[in-house]
């Protein structure tokens, strides 16, 4: 069988099984096994499969079939122009995040220090040290699995990155930082059911953003003075619809507030600076 007509009965089975986007899937898929891009793939369609190569493909679409998402089958995915290793238990770094990065690089410089909250993978702490590696990073997460693959990122990428398990700014009492970026959990409980099915694979820790979706801009918005030198950027990624709640809630303690769209013209990403006064009491 060449590659063109595996790629060809593959697309079918997974356009059937009602996965995204099947064509594509299915060349990632091949390049996974034939160790390609997908556009070098899409250029070898000619190309006879062995047996070998053909089985470890069935192996792999199995696991899609399922709607396992293609990163974690993977094991990897693009981000910021890195290589970031993906895998079950640790939420999948997504092109939207790129625009908080890409925000939080025009504002460092280097030697200021940076906290990267939920990190997750690590995409936003590893990203940003990568591209200012004179900046001082720090991240955390609450979960163990998360940490761990973050570090493992880190080090794929040299990047010099202080990682502390717990929750939010528990481990980093104490502390201050000229930059604050996090991607929380910003999906409402009650649409965590409707979510794709790809999506209700990765960990709820890392989506349940409470009944609203708001609960973790409360929490940040609230302890974000605490931790900030003073004209300390924060960098907060937005779940749809939420960008006007976001900003009333940062307006009590930061000016200068900003919100930026994503490729599909989204606010995606609010970026502020703390007044230098604090609001908030509790």
């Amino acid at each position: 069988m060449t590659v063109r007509q595996a790629l060809r009965d593959a697309s079918a089975r997974l356009a059937a099984a009602g996965v995204p986007d099947p064509d594509i899937d299915a060349a990632w898929l091949m390049g996974g096994v034939l160790s390609l891009t997908r556009l070098e793939v899409l250029a070898r369609g000619a190309q006879a499969l062995s047996d070998e190569e053909y089985a470890r493909f069935e192996a792999l679409m199995r696991r899609r079939l399922q709607r396992e998402p293609l990163q974690y089958i993977l094991g990897e995915t693009d981000f910021m122009g890195l290589r970031l290793l993906t895998r079950p238990g640790v939420l999948i770094p997504r092109n939207d995040t790129e625009v908080l990065c890409e925000q939080a690089l025009l504002r460092l410089r280097p030697g200021m220090r940076v906290l990267d909250l939920c990190t997750g993978s690590g995409a936003i702490a590893v990203s940003l040290k990568a591209h200012c590696p004179q900046a001082l990073v720090w991240a955390g997460d609450i979960a163990p699995e998360a940490i761990a693959l973050a570090r493992e990122n880190a080090a794929l990428h040299g990047a010099d990155v202080n990682f502390a398990l717990g929750d939010l700014f528990a481990p980093f009492a104490g502390a201050r930082y000229d930059m604050i970026c996090c991607n929380p959990p910003y999906i409402p409980t009650g649409d965590l059911p409707a979510l794709q099915a790809e999506v209700k694979r990765e960990p709820r820790l890392a989506l349940d953003g409470g009944g609203d979706g708001l609960n973790f801009y409360r929490r940040l918005l609230a302890r974000a003075p605490l931790h900030l030198l003073p004209g300390g950027w924060l960098l907060l990624e937005l779940g749809d619809g939420q960008a006007d709640a976001v900003q009333r809630l940062a307006a009590l303690d930061f000016e200068a507030v900003s919100v930026y769209d994503d490729a599909a013209m989204l606010p995606r990403t609010l970026a502020a600076q703390w007044k230098g006064t604090h609001a908030f009491t509790g």
